[in-house]
């Protein structure tokens, strides 16, 4: 089976469907699984903390896991080439002396910026709740996510965001400190093994207003 990956954004757009059943037998390399995060990963993020991790599910025993806490995704677990488990990292600040100092090594930030910047953002990380650090990084989840399914899109695969899992066992399933790590949504990824089906949207005069 041949994967037609696509730079054409209309097709990736309008192609896109959520997929249930995939081909089961079609697998996606580490490299390329590793190139479609890194595209997701150009989302933006608040003060560019990208408190999104990613937790890719293929193997038979982490997708048997996976389909016990999945009970009404079943056939998107075990027939995916993978299940990607999208968590917020409650401590994303814990990474934001290395992020910044890349951004001066790359030419993008200078040195003064980056010093008056850093700790203006741990000051303001330092006086949010936890609730408010939450709803930012989960705001910051959501624009990856569509990322991520676009990006497989361009690569030719095909996705499905699930929301219908257990949430509260899924991080000690897999070994992840669930206080520190706290989980967004599933997106299965493969080759589908059937057509998607279209669905309609409201019209913009609906959804959308000027003033």
């Amino acid at each position: 089976m041949v994967v037609q990956a696509t730079n054409d954004f209309k097709e990736i757009i309008t192609g896109r469907r959520s997929i249930r059943n995939y081909n089961p037998n079609y697998k996606i390399s580490k490299k390329e699984m590793a190139e479609i995060l890194e595209k997701a990963s150009l989302a933006p993020s608040s003060v560019n903390l990208q408190p999104w991790r990613f937790l890719v599910i293929e193997s038979k025993e982490g997708k048997e896991t996976l389909a016990s806490l999945a009970q009404f995704n079943q056939r998107q677990v075990r027939t995916s080439a993978a299940v990607i488990a999208i968590f917020i990292d409650m401590n994303s600040e814990f990474y934001l002396e290395d992020i910044y100092n890349n951004a001066v090594k790359e030419g993008y930030m200078s040195v003064e910026v980056k010093e008056k910047q850093v700790p203006g953002v741990r000051a303001m990380m330092e006086t949010m709740t936890y609730e408010h650090k939450k709803e930012m990084n989960l705001i910051d989840a959501g624009l990856v996510s569509m990322q991520l399914m676009l990006a497989a899109r361009a690569h030719g695969y095909d996705t499905n965001p699930i929301g219908g899992f257990e949430k509260e066992r899924i991080a000690e399933a897999f070994d992840l400190d669930k206080s520190r790590y706290h989980p967004v949504m599933l997106i299965s990824i493969g080759k589908a093994a059937e057509k998607g089906y279209k669905s309609v949207r409201l019209p913009v005069d609906v959804i959308a207003q000027w003033k």
